[in-house]
């Protein structure tokens, strides 16, 4: 796995991704302890209306800021998009008041929300190999497994030495030295599309696209599985360690730990499995395991007994197998789907629409824990899981070749793209098998109606007299 750092402009990138990510888990402690020194005993709703802003960002901006930054270099991108981070980070320890909290975290979520899908967008292009490219997504979600085991330890070791107000500005460092490594990176430039329209159009481009591809859609319920069992453990942990248990505090932070190694083991194990298995094959599995150990969790908050802890440890840590087994692969199936001039607002769309998946199981799991208790939000969570998983499977064709048969309706006959085609008909239309992606001949998945542009405008004339008079004067 360790081979793809071989290469140079990966190597810095990915080095830029660790560092920034460590400030960020410096970030979340110190939030919590300026939380509670301006609120006090609200601190928690403080933080779950943080939580929600930044869901809300992640959901908002990501499509936006693609479509508004999709013409940009993407290392200036990168950069500036860094360095405001670093600049809300050192504004942070002087706020005085709640909502200067909230505007904040709003304002460096949509910075992250930008800033992560042109990263993930320009790892695809510098790792053309699949094998370097799967490796590398194993690499991240290994980044953001260990990101969730250290930096809560990293950052009680800080507080030793200095007051929570300075973890703020160590994540302002970690931002400020992941700008100055993508500032030494030579990034390649995207090959340029012209994505016409209004910028509601351009926004929304990402996700209609997105949607139009069955993998995608299949893939997309996959994230609302991965949700569901997500939610209750980063929720609910609290409430089934202190209240259903009875154990102490320490042992709220083993049992997440556990959760992100189970995650981080499947990371290791993931290019292996992939070489010998299918994406679809191995995410649904990963997505039912999440189901199943939901509801099997109910025997520990429903019985007694001291055998609950290492049963709710175990359950913890396949539950974080079950999540990576899903997202660790997630980029593959954008990268098969779209070419490189699509891929930022693909990226853009999986990272919004996954992030609105969590924007709804996050205050359901508090809600039913609050309500019903920890054993009904198990189930309930679980059987989301359950149909989030069946609709994955029905979406997701079971035969999903690369290369797909289909035609053209639109392009000249002496047009490059037909060198391999032959004709269809005596309509003009061309058909010919390659390896299919959204690019600019091609707009929709075969086998959905107006596939093309021109199909579009064609359906259109049909409707308006004016303009089949038009068309039949032209010919």
């Amino acid at each position: 796995m360790l081979d793809v750092l071989r290469h140079r402009a990966y190597r810095r990138l990915f080095t830029a991704q660790v560092i920034a990510l460590l400030g960020t888990g410096l970030a979340t402690v110190a939030l919590a302890l300026l939380a509670y020194r301006l609120a006090g005993p609200r601190a928690g709703a403080v933080l779950g209306t943080a939580l929600g802003i930044k869901m809300t960002a992640n959901v908002i901006v990501a499509p936006v800021a693609s479509a508004l930054l999709a013409r940009l270099p993407r290392r200036a991108v990168l950069v500036a998009l860094d360095l405001v981070r670093a600049g809300v980070a050192v504004l942070l320890p002087w706020v005085d008041q709640v909502w200067q909290v909230y505007l904040l975290v709003f304002v460096l979520q949509a910075a992250s929300a930008a800033f992560t899908p042109t990263f993930q967008a320009t790892i695809t292009d510098l790792l053309p190999d699949e094998d370097d490219y799967t490796h590398a997504l194993s690499l991240s979600r290994l980044a953001y497994d260990l990101e969730m085991l250290l930096s809560p330890a990293l950052a009680a070791a800080a507080l030793t030495l200095l007051s929570f107000d300075d973890l703020f500005l160590g994540t302002a460092a970690g931002f400020t030295a992941s700008a100055l490594l993508v500032t030494c990176t030579l990034i390649p430039r995207p090959r340029p599309t012209h994505h016409s329209g209004n910028l509601y159009r351009r926004t929304t481009l990402g996700v209609r696209r997105y949607l139009a591809v069955p993998r995608l859609r299949g893939l997309l319920a996959l994230h609302l599985a991965v949700a569901a069992a997500g939610a209750m453990v980063l929720v609910n942990t609290v409430i089934a360690v202190r209240d259903d248990l009875g154990r102490d505090e320490s042992d709220v932070a083993l049992a997440l730990g556990a959760y992100g190694t189970g995650s981080l083991l499947v990371a290791l194990a993931l290019p292996t499995l992939l070489r010998h298995h299918a994406d679809r094959l191995l995410m649904l599995v990963g997505s039912a395991t999440g189901a199943v150990i939901l509801l099997a969790t109910t025997t520990v908050s429903a019985s007694a007994g001291a055998w609950r802890w290492p049963a709710l440890l175990t359950a913890w840590a396949l539950l974080g197998a079950a999540g990576s087994l899903v997202l660790t692969p997630s980029g593959r199936l954008l990268r098969r789907s779209a070419d490189d001039g699509h891929r930022p607002a693909m990226f853009a769309a999986d990272y919004a629409l996954s992030h609105a998946c969590w924007l709804l199981t996050y205050p359901l799991a508090g809600w039913l824990a609050a309500t019903a208790g920890t054993t009904w939000a198990l189930i309930v969570l679980s059987a989301l899981a359950a149909t989030a998983t069946a609709l994955a499977a029905h979406s997701w064709p079971t035969h999903d070749p690369d290369e797909l048969e289909h035609e053209h309706r639109d392009l000249d006959a002496s047009h490059e793209h037909l060198h391999d085609a032959h004709p269809v008909g005596a309509g003009g239309s061309w058909r010919h098998t390659h390896h299919y992606r959204l690019d600019e001949h091609h707009h929709t998945w075969p086998g959905r109606p107006a596939t093309t542009r021109s199909d579009a405008a064609r359906l259109r004339t049909r409707k308006d007299p004016r303009r089949r008079r038009a068309r039949q004067r032209t010919r």
